[in-house]
């Protein structure tokens, strides 16, 4: 019997396989999936391939898949929070801005390919909430070059 994935943010994913029911006497029916990052990285290659534009719930999910926040992605993208969080309440209508999400598209098979160094810039933007206290940037001059301070 498959399985309506409803976990994964997205109304339209069904398991046909690859996971076990297991019904619990004090937790009711209780959901194992098998290689759970596997599901998800084939989920978000399939949306990535879409051939129509991608929808908020979509696009909420490449965002999540890439560990960026709303600020970090809006900083990306030269908008503000608030726009993503609009594109991503429309769940079931095209993200308004459509350059927008097709980067995103490019963001994500980067990030396949974590040695890319698109995927590597990815991982840092990840990063950006964490470190917006630290906007310090030191330098020195050695000789007649500039470089980090040490």
């Amino acid at each position: 019997m498959p399985y309506h994935y409803t976990e994964s943010g997205l109304d339209n994913v069904v398991l046909v396989n690859g996971y076990e029911v297991e019904n619990h006497p004090e937790y009711g029916e209780l959901v194992s999936i098998n290689n759970i990052r596997g599901l998800h990285d084939a989920i978000g290659l399939e949306i990535v391939n879409l051939t129509r534009p991608l929808n908020g719930a979509e696009f909420r999910y490449l965002r999540l898949e890439l560990d960026l926040s709303q600020r970090a992605l809006a900083t990306v993208l030269g908008t503000n929070e608030q726009s993503i969080a609009k594109w991503e309440k429309a769940r079931t209508k095209a993200v308004a801005n459509k350059a927008a999400e097709r980067f995103l598209r490019v963001m994500y098979l980067e990030h396949c390919d974590a040695e890319s160094k698109v995927g590597i810039m990815i991982k840092r933007l990840a990063e950006l909430d964490s470190h917006i206290g630290d906007m310090e940037m030191r330098l020195e001059m050695h000789g007649s070059d500039w470089s980090k301070a040490a």
